[in-house]
């Protein structure tokens, strides 16, 4: 039985797909046809853009989408939009890149995830998430006459990107265009993204954008000062004078990943 699992886990290494070596593909095809393509990019941050951003605009006409009904506060969302417009500022791109504006819709995003309020992060609340903001990109992309559409969201870690592939091509299918393969992970992109943090001195965040996923944040990082025998218990409880009702106001003065100091 054991060598039969082995085996299956083998086929379905086999037949992954390489996105990179996909996009690779895509990026050697326009070097070669010198034909201008515009991709209209959904952006979730500076950080987790800027490497994107770097890699790509030598080969595209990019088309930046800040959508993140997701983001609880607006004075975040306003935040974190301003830091993005201020890195294109401040960095030198090889190509042209424009802004596309979208209205501030996080109503919307709690009305989608509503019954999804106990989901872990990175299940079924995020693919919901990852939709809506992968549709209005879409949307827009053909509005914008963009030959592609994509999203900076697989450079993190934290994101699924076989799941923003799948979801992607899906609404490919039915807008009627292309969805740029990617896992910009790939290729060091992430440690990338760090560098260039560090360099423009960029605002990150230890966490996503959601109520959810500070909370889950709150309390991972509260559970790392916790001993040992006390990060098994559920947050709420007491244990050696550790009490995790103070994770929110830890969240609130944590806005800066450990990293990107």
């Amino acid at each position: 039985m054991a060598d039969e699992e082995e085996i299956d886990e083998g086929k379905i290494a086999m037949n992954r797909r390489n996105y990179q070596r996909e996009l690779d593909d895509i990026l050697s095809g326009i070097s070669q046809t010198g034909t201008e393509q515009t991709l209209f990019l959904h952006c979730c941050c500076a950080p987790c853009s800027s490497y994107v951003l770097e890699y790509l605009s030598g080969y595209f006409r990019l088309i930046l989408l800040f959508y993140n009904p997701n983001i609880t506060e607006e004075k975040e969302y306003v935040k974190r939009k301003a830091e993005l417009k201020r890195l294109v500022r401040e960095k030198p791109f090889p190509g042209p890149i424009e802004f596309a504006d979208a209205d501030y819709e996080d109503k919307l995003f709690f009305q989608k995830t509503k019954g999804l309020e106990q989901e872990p992060e990175c299940g079924r609340r995020c693919f919901i998430c990852y939709e809506m903001r992968l549709r209005k990109t879409a949307e827009m992309a053909v509005k914008a006459g963009a030959q592609f559409f994509c999203t900076t969201l697989s450079i993190s870690p934290h994101k699924n990107a076989d799941k923003l592939m799948e979801i992607g091509e899906s609404l490919a299918t039915e807008y009627g265009v292309s969805y740029l393969p990617s896992d910009f992970k790939k290729k060091n992109g992430y440690k990338r993204s760090i560098e260039l943090s560090r360099e423009y001195n960029l605002y990150r965040q230890n966490y996503c954008g959601c109520i959810y996923s500070r909370q889950a944040a709150s309390q991972s990082r509260v559970r790392s000062h916790l001993p040992t025998a006390a990060r098994c218990l559920p947050l709420g409880k007491k244990q050696s004078g550790f009490i995790d009702g103070r994770q929110d106001n830890e969240a609130e003065q944590h806005h800066r990943w450990e990293e990107g100091q």
